[in-house]
């Protein structure tokens, strides 16, 4: 049920997003209002989703040294390195969105 229910949302928003891209007969420039809702929407996704990531990635890290003390070192390389992996998409999807909007 939530599949379709998924499925019917998707095509719905497909359905609106449709006419706000299609050729006008002005050439008069215009401002497109859904350039900036699209913008905050996946800055927050992107937001959102990466602190998600993070926190499972540091509550994994706090597990397994809890349960192995004498491998910190290498579970705390492993850590900064992921968490400036997800923090790097964060700003990758940052600087895309501003390109965007210019």
């Amino acid at each position: 049920m939530r599949k379709l229910t998924f499925l019917f949302l998707v095509i719905a928003i497909l359905a609106i997003a449709s006419p706000v891209y299609a050729q006008g007969g002005t050439t008069a420039p215009t401002f497109n209002w859904s350039i900036p809702i699209g913008v905050g929407i996946g800055m927050g996704l992107a937001s959102g989703l990466a602190g998600i990531g993070q926190g499972r990635v540091a509550a994994a890290v706090a597990e397994s040294i809890a349960r192995n003390p004498g491998a910190r070192a290498g579970i705390q390389l492993a850590l900064f390195i992921g968490l400036a992996f997800i923090e790097s998409l964060v700003l990758f999807a940052w600087v895309l969105l501003l390109l965007r909007t210019a």
